[in-house]
């Protein structure tokens, strides 16, 4: 039975016309994300993380580029030269050995009190130490703290006691008397009281103060990540990796690690700005760096007798000390918040 030449046509309209129930496209169909991507996302939305990242940028800037930065400074017209970091111009000061300029084009902050070096100088070079001691101690303490947490958590027995010991163990050492009891001791190793100059003792105790550092600053991060190793092992994909062969190393390292991304990356955002309070405060206390490297908390310990006449010589480094911990703290609090599914933005 043939089909009426109307009936055709209209069958023929109705399959020409989209169909509002229709499946979506593919390319309409939004992909999954990682956990990564969606902390990415969020991080990009967060007008604090903004804030706080341009704020870190501008310190790593101000550090990298702190010649250049110095060398914008213009010729003293009194001593005609221009400012470096350790060039001493004491006919800048008086007899008292108080600066008798303030803020010029030649020194943006003032001079030093006494040997009247550039104090934009120093607080820009005074970033280097600070900067480099705060991201390479976390960096290492990171892998130390995340290397034994795979390995207390998967192995578990013998392993995460010693390991659980040991963490104990170090906890209940004191830091601040361990830094200042072992760089004398460091020193000596080096050299006899004495021989050692000024710049090779500053190196030392820069690299022991980056070792006692990351000594004392993966339990937190091992206990965290064993932890959650523990919760992990008994997954489904991780017990169906187990029954198939799969070596241990590659069941830590591509089955397990990539679903501990998110606490790694907090709990380093987090350490960076207590291992530059710490670098700092070592330095105030005098078992830190010692001269001719700038140091933020050496520039500190050093003004802190003489702020009530000259308070410009305390302020630079106290507000960059401060600016840049309240910005990597509050960019830690948004990285945990980002890669939180608990929390809302």
């Amino acid at each position: 039975m043939s089909t009426l030449p109307g009936a055709a046509a209209e069958i023929r309209a109705e399959a020409s016309e989209p169909r509002s129930d229709a499946a979506p496209a593919p390319s309409d169909v939004r992909t999954g994300r990682s956990p990564g991507r969606v902390a990415w996302d969020r991080l990009k939305k967060d007008k604090v993380a903004l804030v706080c990242s341009a704020i870190i940028l501008f310190f790593i800037f101000v550090a990298v580029f702190a010649p250049l930065l110095v060398s914008l400074q213009s010729v003293d017209p009194i001593t005609g030269t221009k400012a470096d970091v350790s060039t001493t111009q004491t006919d800048l000061v008086d007899v008292n050995g108080y600066p008798i300029i303030g803020m010029t084009s030649a020194h943006w902050l003032g001079v030093e009190k006494g040997l009247g070096r550039d104090l934009f100088a120093r607080w820009a070079y005074g970033a280097r130490p600070s900067l480099v001691i705060g991201f390479v101690a976390a960096a290492a303490s990171t892998v130390i703290g995340v290397t034994l947490g795979l390995l207390a958590g998967y192995l578990g027995g013998v392993v995460d006691r010693a390991i659980s010991w040991f963490i104990d163990f170090m906890l209940s050492l004191p830091l601040l008397l361990l830094v200042v009891a072992v760089v004398p001791i460091v020193e000596l190793r080096f050299g006899d009281r004495g021989s050692l100059s000024a710049g090779e003792t500053s190196t030392i105790r820069f690299w022991v103060i980056i070792a006692v550092l990351v000594s004392f600053g993966w339990m937190g991060l091992a206990r965290l990540v064993r932890g959650e190793v523990k919760s992990l092992r008994e997954r489904e994909f991780v017990q169906a990796a187990r029954a198939i062969g799969v070596p241990t190393r590659q069941v830590l390292f591509r089955e397990i690690l990539p679903n501990l991304v998110g606490p790694i990356i907090v709990s380093a955002s987090i350490a960076v700005p207590a291992y530059i309070t710490a670098e700092a405060t070592l330095s105030f206390l005098g078992a830190g760096l010692v001269e001719p490297t700038a140091s933020w908390g050496r520039t500190i310990a050093d003004a802190q007798n003489s702020f009530a006449r000259y308070p410009l010589w305390l302020w630079p480094p106290v507000l960059g000390i401060s600016l840049l911990v309240l910005a990597m703290s509050l960019l830690g609090d948004s990285i945990r918040d980002a890669f939180d599914p608990n929390t809302r933005r």
